[in-house]
């Protein structure tokens, strides 16, 4: 049996200055839950923006869903880096995801596979590649590659079917042709940057 998806939270930003070292770059990671509907077109959500293309927006990577499941370890990563002095709980979005799921981990959701919300369906296309913002935000510079590490990117996803998404929604995984899974599309790549 497949597993279902649950939207946790459904999350949009708008794309401002955050500081990275020295300077000051344009990012929209920072992301905040919205209640009730929001409209989802084939760029994206309703409300919500992206600052740089080449990494998230666009046809491909209209929609950023991460599992809630990998907040526990990113909290604990940052308390062990001294980030965090406190048992704090990270609030949803602070990934930079669209949609915090509870639903299928890296190695269990594949490239095609298709979400079937009430309302709209959206299309498994990539694992995420965290970058330097990402690292700013987390407040140490090896986030990026403790996420290679622990394989716990999310997935990109497109609209393949345009409507509405509210939290607590669940989804229908539909199976794709589950020849590549987000976590063996994950590792591939930092295999690739690791020659």
């Amino acid at each position: 049996m497949t597993p279902g998806v649950l939207a946790r939270h459904v999350n949009t930003g708008s794309a401002r200055r955050l500081k990275v070292g020295e300077r000051s770059v344009l990012s929209a990671i920072g992301k905040a839950p919205v209640t009730g509907a929001v409209a989802v077109g084939r760029l994206g959500l309703a409300g919500d923006e992206q600052a740089d293309l080449n990494v998230h927006g666009g046809l491909d990577k209209a929609v950023y869903a991460y599992p809630a499941a990998h907040y526990a370890f990113w909290q604990a990563q940052r308390r062990e880096r001294g980030v965090s002095l406190f048992d704090e709980e990270l609030p949803p979005g602070f990934m930079g995801e669209n949609l915090t799921v509870d639903g299928p981990l890296e190695g269990e959701v594949f490239i095609g596979d298709e979400l079937h919300f009430p309302d709209c369906v959206l299309r498994v296309t990539a694992p995420r590649e965290p970058c330097f913002k990402f690292n700013a935000v987390m407040g140490f510079a090896q986030a990026g590659r403790a996420m290679a590490l622990a394989g716990c990117c999310g997935y990109y996803l497109a609209v393949d079917q345009a409507g509405t998404l509210t939290a607590g929604q669940r989804a229908t995984l539909v199976p794709g042709r589950r020849s590549l899974s987000i976590a063996q599309a994950f590792a591939a790549k930092f295999a690739k940057h690791a020659r």
